[in-house]
């Protein structure tokens, strides 16, 4: 296994430890100019699951990938988490936001 999909793989252990919702993870290999390899995509019911999944994913990505984010955005209102691992970008989303915001149009990747 290559290193960033043992990321990708910690990173989902993460959000699933803390029962995230509606995982997508889009692939972003392929497209020319992209911002990361890949978006890894999920949902919490409230602010605070969304920073449960947010510190979970820190922790596992840490442990079981040896990375760290070199930057996270959005803990103080927990509506919509990003997390930079510069080659893989995790969002966590409220419903509300994910809805607003529906990233996974950007590439017509479907949720898992």
């Amino acid at each position: 296994m290559e290193i960033k999909d043992k990321l990708v793989e910690a990173i989902v252990k993460g959000i699933q430890e803390k029962k995230g919702q509606d995982i997508t993870i889009a692939d972003l290999r392929g497209i020319d100019g992209n911002i990361a390899n890949y978006f890894v995509i999920c949902q919490g019911n409230s602010p605070s699951q969304v920073e449960a999944i947010a510190d979970s994913v820190c922790e596992t990505a840490r442990i079981d990938a040896g990375e760290k984010p070199v930057h996270t955005v959005g803990l103080p209102q927990a509506y919509w988490v990003a997390m930079d691992f510069v080659d893989v970008i995790v969002h966590v989303f409220i419903p509300e936001a994910r809805d607003f915001y529906n990233l996974e149009t950007l590439w017509r990747m479907p949720r898992l």
